[in-house]
């Protein structure tokens, strides 16, 4: 079964909640070398959790995405 990149951050993002956290994606060349193409923040403290996140790690380590599931760039 396939799911989109999209689909797995909002996945994420709902299990990160509970923590006041969110996975989010970088804007611009800049950021993107200081922070990777994902990031987690900490709104509590307004703060950088992780940095150069992988959002099929995150999502497997989360137990958001199955065994089963892959992971696909469409939106």
């Amino acid at each position: 079964m396939q799911v989109s990149t999209h689909a797995l951050i909002q996945r994420i993002n709902r299990k990160l909640k509970e923590d006041n956290e969110q996975l989010k994606t970088t804007r611009g060349w800049r950021a993107k070398l200081d922070l990777g193409t994902y990031y987690i923040q900490d709104f509590n403290r307004n703060w950088i959790v992780h940095h150069h996140v992988d959002p099929e790690t995150v999502g497997r380590e989360l137990g958001v995405l199955e065994s089963w599931e892959t992971v696909t760039e469409e939106n």
